[in-house]
């Protein structure tokens, strides 16, 4: 790797597993972006592909959005597809559990979702960012309906285990108070010339006026409780009417105790641009949209298809599979050319007569672990005890995140959390466990939130993408020095074969990676296939 796990510097693997672990799946990303992990969307439009040749067929491995995404568009061009699928449903890891649904994954450990009508979890993607302009596309074009996903809710918990007795702060107060403070520093630094250097007298009396502002300072620049800071912070007795209106306002945590609980972390986690606002779900579940494209497309898959080789030659693709639940007799298909979005660890192990380049490429790059786990409760004690309407608690325990329904908002009866959604070294060690245990420990760690979880709790699911068969990690997790020796190879075209996936973009962990990375793809064998068919 880059800078060599086997040396005394830290691997930038490790480096993303540790700030997963201690800030959050958000701060991940963030550092993602600067290895060139994330990037805006590069979707350019709904794709033209004129002059497909008469007869030209395209054999496309996987019906995830990548493999979907090619077979729709190729499909309209007049190409004639065939899609091999290894699970019973279209998706991949567009995928949501519901009541009555089976997974097994590697092992062979089976679990039954038990989870009532209309409930849900999403062990893989939860959320699209309004710039992720293809994924919203195909949302749109296959009507699937979306609403707000809300990814910070001010009055969701920040929680660290050593810091304030173990007791969650809210979200809000940790932010004005982080603010307040930064605020009363800078103001003091600037009132006693320190920026004199950097910032003109005219400008620091601007400054000063928005740091009172920002930080709800007093008249002395000063933060302290008042009812200006209440009404960032909250108030220790809320605003009401008649005799018993009037409000108390709260004191701010000292600077020293908000800095030493480092939950200032995890302020950032709706700034990084793939988390800004405005996000969306589908509404019934981020499965909605694989079901619908897989409707859509379904005289063309073929489910239960388990790719045992992939052999071309000079006139086309002939790709070997067997039932994925029988592992039955051998069977074939062929086609001119073909387009595989297997997951790369998936891939390593399927034989394939391709370039040294690409076989390197395939094998260069390592899969993140992660684990959701969902959590059936018998009432919403979230919105009923502690007034939290979705959005994410952030956590310093193992299970790092608790996510909150954004949708059915008082609805009485039972509610469905995302208990832990997991990165790293984390993932690995739930990943060790049964489904089982892995649901149990995530209600010991989260009733040191939620202290009703061990009351309220029903039942519960745990998906650890390191044991799924069909990807055998969560998403692929390059290096600085992986894309630079690695990624072109990944993404050219090897005789009749091309790669597509979030793997093959710089939008790793996201659909829209997919989406894109399909659609560049697709473009290139069609320039290649006219070519040919012009020859």
């Amino acid at each position: 790797m880059g800078n060599g796990e086997g040396s005394g510097s830290l691997s930038r693997r490790a480096l993303l597993q540790m700030i997963g672990s201690t800030a959050g799946s958000a701060a991940m990303y963030q550092a993602m972006s600067s290895l060139g992990f994330a990037a805006e969307s590069t979707y350019p439009g709904p794709t033209e592909l004129p002059g497909a040749p008469k007869g030209a067929s395209i054999l496309i491995l996987g019906a995830g959005m990548a493999g979907m995404t090619a077979a729709f568009e190729l499909r309209k061009a007049g190409y004639k597809v065939q899609v091999l699928e290894y699970n019973a449903r279209a998706g991949g890891r567009n995928w949501s559990l519901r009541g009555g649904d089976s997974y097994t994954e590697m092992g062979g450990l089976t679990q039954q979702c038990q989870f009532d009508k209309d409930l849900y979890i999403n062990p893989g993607p939860w959320r699209i960012p309004y710039h992720h302009r293809g994924m919203m596309h195909y949302a749109k074009l296959l009507g699937v309906p979306l609403e707000p996903f809300l990814q910070v809710n001010y009055n969701a918990y920040l929680h660290s285990s050593h810091a304030f007795g173990g007791e969650p702060q809210r979200f809000r107060e940790v932010k004005a108070d982080y603010h307040g403070h930064v605020a009363e520093l800078l103001a003091k630094a600037t009132r006693q010339n320190a920026l004199d250097a950097s910032v003109t007298k005219e400008d620091q009396e601007m400054l000063l006026e928005s740091l009172r502002q920002w930080g709800a300072l007093d008249g002395n620049y000063t933060y302290v409780a008042s009812d200006a800071v209440s009404e960032r912070r909250g108030y220790t007795k809320n605003p009401g009417g008649g005799l018993s209106a009037r409000p108390v306002p709260s004191k701010p945590v000292a600077l020293g105790d908000l800095l030493g609980s480092g939950l200032w972390e995890a302020l950032t986690n709706g700034d990084v641009f793939d988390m800004q606002t405005a996000l969306f779900q589908p509404v019934g579940g981020m499965g909605r949209i694989g079901e619908a494209f897989g409707r859509e497309l379904n005289p063309l898959i073929r489910y239960n298809s388990k790719v045992t080789e992939i052999h071309q030659d000079d006139t086309g693709v002939t790709v070997t599979f067997t039932d994925s639940r029988t592992a039955g007799p051998e069977q074939t298909l062929r086609a001119d050319w073909c387009l595989c979005t297997i997951p790369l660890p998936v891939l390593a192990q399927i034989p394939m007569n391709v370039s040294q380049s690409l076989t390197s490429a395939i094998c260069a790059v390592p899969y993140a672990a992660a684990v959701k786990v969902g959590l059936q409760f018998k009432r919403r004690f979230w919105e009923e005890d502690e007034h939290i309407f979705g959005g994410i608690t952030y956590t310093d325990l193992p299970i790092m995140n608790i996510g909150y329904p954004n949708t059915g908002f008082q609805s009485g009866g039972k509610g469905v959390l995302l208990g832990a959604y997991m990165w790293g070294m984390n993932a690995m060690q739930f990943t060790a466990m049964t489904p089982q245990e892995r649901v149990q420990k995530v209600v010991d760690y989260g009733s040191q939130i939620h202290p009703q979880y061990h009351k309220e709790f029903d039942n519960g699911v745990a998906v650890a993408w390191h044991r799924a068969p069909f990807t055998m990690g969560c998403f692929g997790m390059w290096t600085a020095d992986t894309r630079s020796k690695h990624y072109d190879d990944l993404c050219q075209i090897d005789g009749r074969i091309a790669l597509a996936g979030e793997h093959a973009s710089f939008l790793g962990g996201w659909q829209e990676g997919a989406v894109t990375s399909a659609l560049d793809a697709i473009g290139r064998l069609h320039t290649r296939a006219v070519a040919q068919g012009r020859a």
